[in-house]
């Protein structure tokens, strides 16, 4: 099951897309005015289908203003068939597109396939607000940006993340990133967060909470 935002200004092509997904039992957000996009926490949702031709606001101009703020594949639903318009539209950050008119089984299809491949990137990617953990190459991104993180930051950072809103000891993160045979103790904690607040400041964020008397979390 998936939660799906659906963006076209036609209501029997929303009708007919909400009936096809929710008999796989997807979530369905119907919405027919794309103003009001700007206004949707975008980041609940696992995938967002957007009809390039709406009055107002294009589904291409949508892409480009929505696409820094979500990492859920984006498909275009168009009627365009010229190869250009359909490049740019890629170009713009969409994962692909569904040529209209099309069939419920294609629709369905290529939507659980986007979902499926989603869900097997994922495992080695945790998102948390704007920050990406890529998990097996041990890297922190906020939105593209690579922070360079020691190991050992790294390592406490995923080690917070994972368990995001619970607090841990300093003991307990050193035995959970270091193990009961680390080289130092509890008290480099300290320090190794000092700088990862440092180095996350940099880029906008505040990830680490200070839990006075008991020790920190992951609060994003």
């Amino acid at each position: 099951m998936a939660k799906i935002l659906v963006v076209d200004d036609e209501p029997a092509i929303l009708s007919l897309i909400r009936n096809a997904l929710t008999a796989d039992q997807h979530l369905v957000t119907l919405v027919s005015d794309p103003k009001q996009v700007r206004q949707t926490d975008l980041g609940v949702y696992d995938l967002i289908l957007l009809d390039v031709m709406m009055p107002g606001v294009d589904g291409f101009t949508l892409c480009r203003e929505i696409r820094a703020a979500v990492d859920c594949p984006i498909l275009f639903l168009t009627a365009k068939t010229q190869e250009t318009d359909l490049m740019y539209g890629l170009g713009l950050g969409a994962d692909d597109y569904i040529m209209k008119p099309f069939g419920i089984g294609a629709l369905r299809a290529r939507i659980n396939a986007h979902l499926r491949r989603e869900i097997r990137e994922r495992r080695n990617v945790l998102y948390l607000d704007n920050v990406r953990f890529n998990l097996s190459g041990k890297e922190l991104f906020v939105q593209e940006d690579k922070v360079p993180l020691t190991k050992s930051e790294y390592e406490i950072c995923e080690f917070l993340a994972r368990s995001r809103g619970q607090v841990f000891s300093k003991e307990h993160i050193y035995e959970g990133v270091f193990g009961y045979d680390g080289a130092s103790d509890s008290s480099a904690i300290t320090e190794h967060v000092k700088n990862i607040r440092a180095k996350l400041s940099k880029c906008g964020i505040d990830a680490i909470e200070t839990i006075w008397g008991i020790g920190y979390k992951w609060k994003l």
